[in-house]
């Protein structure tokens, strides 16, 4: 991944009103972009984490309908955040030509 720059664009990793996405015009340096760093860290580990339980819970036979719909509330917001991430990763990729990935 490359670092943004001079007024480019990056998609933040949480939502705004009305679950719309947030837009940060940075040079991929600043404090916001570093707690951004931060919060995607964050929602990576518990995507993990949420793994790791899903696969027990999944191998209990007693697992109960609430527990599994619980899980899968759980997985589901953690998927839409693991998303958001992806894209705005992928945004600020660089080919391996030198342009900025979906720039062609």
């Amino acid at each position: 991944m490359r670092a943004a720059g001079p007024g480019e664009t990056r998609l933040l990793p949480w939502a705004g009103e009305d679950g719309k996405p947030c837009y940060l015009v940075t040079d991929g340096d600043g404090p916001l972009s570093r707690a951004a760093d931060a919060v995607e860290a964050v929602q990576l580990s518990m995507a993990v984490g949420l793994l790791r339980h899903a696969d027990d819970l999944l191998g209990y036979e007693r697992a109960s309908a609430v527990q599994l719909r619980f899980l899968l509330a759980r997985m589901s917001e953690s998927l839409r955040d693991v998303h958001r991430v992806a894209e705005s990763r992928g945004a600020r990729l660089v080919d391996a030509d030198g342009s900025v990935s979906g720039d062609k």
